[in-house]
């Protein structure tokens, strides 16, 4: 069986931590060394990589986990282009609101519809009738 890989932790050289257990470890030990985790920063790309605020651009810059199709503008996920009614010819399209009905909501309601209602009169039938 091969020896699994270890990680130095940032926070303190002396721990050497699985792989496979280094989030976990970061996690609490940042809480343990919180002086020393206010000056340090984690990489956008994998929350493992932690280094100096100083440091942080310079690594995501290169780091290997960064996707190749990535553009500069990921910066601003949310930017969107909208078009105005002038711009695109067409009129402003209007948002008509529908009632949103569930599934289960009309087989309730097809239920009452089936039940005999208590408020009606309903006749009785005798044996014999």
């Amino acid at each position: 069986m091969e020896p699994e890989a270890l990680e130095i932790c940032p926070y303190n050289p002396q721990h050497r931590i699985p792989l496979r257990r280094f989030q976990y470890h970061l996690a609490s030990c940042r809480r343990k060394n919180a002086q020393k985790a206010k000056k340090t920063a984690s990489c956008r790309y994998n929350a493992c990589h932690v280094f100096p605020i100083k440091q942080l651009e310079e690594h995501e810059a290169a780091c290997v986990h960064r996707s190749t199709g990535e553009e500069e503008d990921s910066l601003s996920p949310l930017k969107v282009s909208l078009l105005s009614s002038e711009q695109n010819g067409n009129t402003t399209p209007t948002f008509v609101p529908q009632k949103l009905t569930c599934e289960s909501d009309t087989r309730e309601s097809e239920r009452e519809d089936h039940t005999p209602s208590l408020t009606s009169p309903q006749k009785i039938i005798r044996p014999g009738e």
